[in-house]
């Protein structure tokens, strides 16, 4: 009977070892994967935050935009969403240096050194994109660049006033859009497509109503 005893007090004494042993495991494990499955989170909740905050700035933007396009289409048909689609590829959202600078929204070009700087922008050449420099005019605010987008439109450039004239002309801003491209005003040959996937994507025509 004494050998059974001590044989099963081994028989314990292992037991309890193994137990321990798994039970440290299994915290090693908790903590590990715990820690884990919590910077995964955090990391998703970050971004879901830079997220919203990007988005709220974008928002922002187009407010602060929309009204003085609105009284440029009020008073002389230049539809609303694609000044405002143009502002926002032109301008990086208010964000590129020319815009938070120099007020610059639309990459308007400027002759007189005392009124534009010279900085470097791309322009796609023979079917690739280069970076060459430009000279660049300076507003005083976005509405005062909004407001001269609105008379380029009207008067065209210097070689040819009637360059925009369609899309003064046109019935809806995809028409709008397209005339922006045939006349030239960017280089990018995907130029129109892109004011159109802006337009639809922040629901910009609802600014023509």
């Amino acid at each position: 009977m004494a050998k059974r005893r001590r044989r099963s007090g081994k028989k314990n004494t292992v037991t309890k070892l193994l137990i321990s042993f798994l039970a440290i495991i299994a915290l090693f494990l908790g903590v590990y994967f715990g820690h884990h499955y919590y910077r995964i989170w955090n990391q998703q909740r970050l971004e879901a935050q830079l997220k919203r905050q990007d988005q709220e700035a974008k928002e922002e933007f187009i407010k602060q935009v929309a009204p003085e396009a609105q009284a440029m289409q009020n008073s002389y048909h230049v539809f609303a969403s694609i000044t405002i689609a143009q502002a926002i590829l032109e301008s990086q959202w208010g964000n590129s240096q020319l815009a938070s600078q120099y007020h610059n929204l639309f990459g308007i070009k400027g002759d007189d050194p005392e009124t534009s700087r010279v900085l470097a922008t791309k322009e796609y050449i023979n079917g690739q994109w280069i970076v060459i420099k430009g000279r660049f005019r300076v507003y005083d605010s976005w509405s005062d660049s909004i407001k001269d987008h609105t008379q380029l439109m009207l008067n065209g450039t210097d070689t040819n006033n009637d360059n925009y004239q369609n899309v003064i002309q046109a019935k809806n801003y995809r028409q709008a859009a397209y005339a922006l491209q045939e006349s030239g005003y960017a280089t990018d040959p995907n130029y129109a497509k892109k004011l159109i996937t802006v337009i639809k994507a922040h629901k910009l025509y609802n600014y023509d109503k």
